[in-house]
């Protein structure tokens, strides 16, 4: 009997064990320490830069950057075409990784901004949000598709939203960069610090 019980409390414990890493590895990302560095058209991939040429037409502000963070190196054209703010990243081969552009909470379907408010009014106290992007991530391992429908401002199931926020904790402001899915939930989240840039920026 004793022996049973030692193997049925092994077996709990084995499975709390595994929900909390999981829990920890799907909800917590490390910390966003981000250096930014503006480079010439010339450093920018070629393939990369191939990839969005045609939706450089009649656009303004386009800048160029190498970015770099305690995770990654990655490349990211930024500019502005119509009303809407860009970034379009790529991996440090010239990849494609997403798409972003800057939206407002009202541009998000109703339900899914609800469940996203829910969560982040119930963890971080004194809330102040700072920028929300949409994000169209690479799917399909189809670039084109995804710069595509990114452009035309498709609303798909497989969409992230990106919110930048900060929340007051021990009387001090600490800002956060959480990922969510198309329906709210919760993806991933981190701390951010303050970006380091070799350039002043737009």
């Amino acid at each position: 009997m004793i022996t049973k019980y030692i193997v049925l409390d092994m077996r709990r414990f084995s499975s709390i064990f595994i929900g909390l890493l999981c829990f920890f590895q799907v909800g917590f990302a490390q910390n966003k320490y981000e250096k930014e560095s503006r480079i010439k058209k010339e450093a920018f991939p070629e393939k990369a830069y191939d990839l969005i040429s045609a939706y450089l037409e009649n656009a303004k502000r386009v800048r160029f950057y190498q970015e770099s963070d305690s995770t990654k190196k990655s490349f990211e054209a930024k500019f502005k075409k119509g009303r809407l703010h860009y970034s379009v990243e790529f991996n440090a081969e010239g990849d494609l990784e997403d798409v972003e552009f800057i939206i407002r909470e009202f541009d998000i379907p109703e339900d899914t901004w609800n469940t996203i408010k829910s969560y982040l009014s119930s963890n971080y106290p004194k809330l102040r949000i700072k920028k929300i992007q949409q994000q169209h991530p690479l799917t399909e391992d189809d670039p084109e598709k995804t710069v595509y429908e990114a452009f035309q401002n498709l609303m798909l199931p497989h969409i992230n939203y990106e919110i930048i926020f900060s929340s007051k904790k021990e009387r001090k402001f600490q800002s956060y960069e959480a990922l969510f899915n198309a329906e709210g939930n919760l993806v991933n989240i981190r701390k951010s610090f303050p970006p380091s840039y070799d350039h002043v920026l737009y």
